[in-house]
């Protein structure tokens, strides 16, 4: 049985690169991915990113008396678990909406990748935007890039597009997926041409299955409600989960044990041990007893006391009854008004309640005398009944006479504790009788409730808790106890045979030391992630699961393929490209296969695949646009572009959204003349 741990992997601070003379000189174009969950920059000439971060802002707590901490931006955050309440991000969804946000990301970056120019960003910037961003959203990003930062150009374009021009011929046929952090979008491109009027977005990500697994196991282990955090929710997604081909078929199959154990997963959380304990058994059992005796001092104290208060307020109502016999009214009433008590017809009644409780408390502090004298006349008559026989005749009907009692023991404490599981479980024999017990006591309804009054009343608990003692007691224990070792003394056969039911090596089965059921320490805090690997991915596919009321993946797709014409239809299923972190779970391309498949007609071609690199192919492709000289210069917004012709102003090219001017406002106004 493998055992996994989680990584629990520490981020490390980004380094500040050096701001090469080459890049400052040629005006090498900035890179930038800005992606609702990871920000990946770089130069045009870099193989890769150079940066990789979180793309959100920590603000720590101001202490009193203290100035403003510092704010931390993406791998500055060490430990994202301890400020994720503090976290800002510039999304709402997919699309940029706090700006004062993104300027904190947009320094950062520069700052790590060395740029030192003063009040400028003299480079060109190819950054990426949502598909199809609304207007007044580009309108406040070019407003901070170019009045903030001066920089000399900046080019729009959708990742998943970019992305899309980099691994396929511009001119091919493509049923477009791109799987986000938040939301999903699904594409139809025809002749290399996005139809914009067709294309679909799902408000569903891979931060929805991080968040959806992340709730399941603290529903699952409440206990442990603080160790299973999101960024260990997000690890068991990317690396664990997986999208089942039948889901409903494969369901089935984890009802079945030898399955659940062939397929479950077993993470270990981090647990301490506590101290062993260095005392022996009679030990322990001598200082439970003297536990037990503080106890037993402190409530006695507690009903002393009790008794002397009860006793004091009787007499003083006892005096207050003699005023009347004795004809004093004036001084009887006073009295009943300052003993809080509203006529003189409650005072016999809560003298009467007060006797009652006196003799309970009285009969309580008598019982708890007697029960230890008790307890050790039993302990006497037990151990002379261990005395070993001579006759082995007598020696083996002695050992019979410990096994009965044994199995006697065993029984009525299993029955007990299935008495209590039963009342704890609704729709049982146990629990509807003790709730139609209880419904008939709530139905009684006097106006003037006198329960307790009689001592018969109290016997109604005996009656909702049929056989009540439903703990184990300490005496109990150590009978058993008892009784095994001596049945291990004496019985050859008892290690193999009678301890079976308990495991371990039998010391466990009297006093349930050593956690229940003999669990190792680690088992306790041992997570089993079984039906969740592919209840977690399924969202995509049913987002109901977590609530929402949108149509699924395959759904969605099937609606936008009947909005074409069949040819059209059988061109896009033709080439399903699916593109996105997300895309990266397993079994996601088998799945979509066979589900697209069912919604085609009969022997209708259907081909899915996934990008060459989902989860970094936009930021290639927005450099392979970087790179291209005569691309870049048709597509670059220029400063003049923007003072001329407004913020919101966008420069359409393959890989862009397309650019609708906004509307001006109809500032036609009727004047009367007088």
């Amino acid at each position: 049985m493998d055992i996994l741990e989680f990584k629990d992997i520490k981020t490390v601070p980004d380094i500040f690169h050096q701001y090469t003379s080459n890049i400052r000189n040629n005006s090498i174009p900035l890179v930038i991915d800005n992606g609702s969950c990871n920000c990946r920059a770089g130069w045009a000439t870099s193989e890769k990113p150079l940066l990789i971060f979180k793309n959100v802002l920590a603000k720590p707590r101001r202490e009193r008396g203290k100035k403003d901490g510092e704010m931390q931006v993406g791998n500055d955050i060490t430990n994202i678990e301890a400020v994720r309440f503090q976290l800002k991000s510039q999304f709402d969804r997919n699309v940029v909406t706090h700006f004062e946000v993104q300027e904190y990301i947009f320094n950062y970056t520069f700052c790590h990748l060395g740029i030192d120019t003063e009040y400028k960003v003299d480079h060109p910037i190819v950054i990426t935007e949502p598909f199809l961003n609304p207007n007044y959203s580009r309108a406040l990003m070019s407003e901070l890039l170019f009045e903030c930062y001066n920089v000399p150009g900046v080019c729009y374009a959708v990742d998943c597009l970019a992305s899309y021009c980099r691994d396929t011929n511009p001119s091919d046929t493509t049923l477009l997926i791109s799987l986000g952090q938040h939301t999903t979008h699904v594409v139809p491109i025809l002749d290399g041409v996005v139809d914009w009027k067709h294309s679909r977005r799902l408000d569903i990500g891979g931060h929805h299955l991080s968040a959806y697994m992340h709730r399941l196991l603290q529903l699952k282990y409440p206990a442990h409600f603080n160790a299973i955090t999101l960024s260990r929710a997000e690890e068991l997604v990317h690396d664990h989960c997986r999208v089942s081909e039948s889901y409903l078929e494969e369901l089935a199959l984890w009802s079945d044990a030898d399955y659940y154990d062939a397929n479950v997963i077993r993470v270990q959380l981090p647990y301490t041990v506590g101290p062993a304990s260095t005392l022996t058994p009679d030990q322990q059992r001598e200082r439970r007893r003297e536990l037990k005796r503080r106890f037993m001092e402190i409530n006695a104290r507690k009903r002393e006391e009790k008794l002397a208060e009860d006793e004091e307020q009787l007499n003083q109502l006892l005096a207050i009854q003699d005023l009347r016999e004795e004809g004093e009214e004036a001084e009887f009433e006073k009295a009943i008004s300052e003993f809080g008590l509203s006529g003189s017809e409650e005072l016999p009644k809560l003298i009467g309640q007060i006797q009652a409780r006196i003799e309970r408390t009285r009969q309580k502090i008598v019982t708890a005398n007697t029960t230890e004298d008790i307890a050790e006349e039993n302990k006497q008559k037990t151990m002379k009944q261990f005395n070993t026989p001579k006759d082995e005749e007598d020696f083996k009907n002695w050992l019979d006479g410990l096994r009965r009692k044994r199995e006697e023991l065993l029984e009525w404490r299993a029955a007990r504790r299935q008495r209590r599981q039963d009342m704890a479980r609704r729709r049982t024999v146990a629990s509807v009788e003790r709730m139609r017990l209880i419904s008939q006591l709530a139905g009684g309804g006097k106006a003037d409730d006198d329960f307790g009054t009689r001592d018969e009343d109290w016997d109604v608990y005996k009656v909702i808790n049929k056989e009540g003692g439903d703990s184990d007691s300490e005496e109990e224990s150590e009978k058993l106890l008892q009784l095994e070792q001596m049945l291990r003394a004496h019985d050859p056969s008892f290690s193999s045979s009678s301890q079976g039911m308990f495991g371990g090596d039998g010391t466990n089965s009297g006093t349930g030391s050593g956690g229940e059921g003999g669990e190792a320490p680690g088992e306790t805090h041992r997570l089993h992630v079984g039906v969740e690997l592919i209840r977690v991915p399924e969202v995509l596919f049913q987002p109901s699961l977590v609530g929402s009321d949108q149509a699924g993946l395959v759904d969605t797709i099937e609606y936008i393929l009947k909005k074409f014409n069949n040819k059209d239809a059988v061109r896009l299923a033709a080439d399903v490209c699916i593109c996105g972190g997300t895309a990266n779970l397993k079994g996601l391309v088998r799945r979509l296969l066979r589900e697209i498949v069912q919604i085609r007609p009969f022997q209708s071609k259907v081909s899915v695949r996934i990008s060459k690199n989902p989860s970094y192919g936009g930021w290639f492709g927005l450099r392979d646009i970087a790179l291209n000289d005569d691309l870049l210069s048709n597509c670059l917004i220029t400063s003049a572009d923007y003072k001329e012709k407004g913020a919101e102003y966008l420069k359409q090219h393959r890989s862009s959204n397309p650019y609708f001017r906004t509307p001006l406002p109809n500032l036609d106004v009727e004047i009367e003349v007088a």
